[in-house]
């Protein structure tokens, strides 16, 4: 994409505002293939959903091991040529169980080493502050117009519901 070409003509806070911009331009017939939604001042932000502990620890651990275990206890029970379903069901639960077990034990192998470093669970994301609609410059001022047209109907429709 090449921005030196492209005309930013609104910026929104949230994308579900952006996303409603570019469905208005497409339902006015405009070349939405000439629009992009572009994220600005990106953040991280980790938001924290817990303590963690040697128990939960361990069942994290558990968590992420289990499915690897599973998918590979069923692959190598598909090799079986005599009665593949059977063995490469019981080889997937054997694989759950071995994958679990694994797991935690490196889960709590890995938290014993943090030594209390880190004794939350967080999530992270990367959010932006602000999402510009941009637009090829030769139908910049089209789209531009077809957005004032959006705004004027709102501020409508909010005075006629105030």
């Amino acid at each position: 994409m090449d921005e030196r070409n492209r005309r930013t003509i609104a910026s929104y806070a949230t994308y579900a505002e952006a996303e409603r911009a570019v469905d208005y331009l497409s339902d006015q017939g405009f070349p939405v293939e000439r629009v992009a939604v572009i994220g600005r001042d990106l953040q991280l932000v980790e938001q924290v959903v817990g303590r963690l502990n040697y128990g939960k620890a361990a069942l994290n651990g558990a968590a992420s091991g289990a499915l690897p275990g599973v998918l590979i206890g069923w692959l190598f029970g598909l090799f079986n040529w005599l009665n593949p379903v059977v063995s490469a069901l019981l080889l997937a639960l054997y694989g759950l169980i071995f994958g679990a077990v694994v797991g935690a034990l490196l889960g709590l192998i890995m938290y014993a080493m943090q030594r209390g470093r880190r004794d939350f669970t967080s999530v992270s994301a990367m959010q932006p502050s602000r999402y510009e609609v941009v637009v090829d410059v030769e139908v910049a001022d089209r789209a531009a117009a077809l957005l004032d047209q959006l705004g004027s109907r709102e501020a409508r429709k909010s005075a006629a519901d105030g």
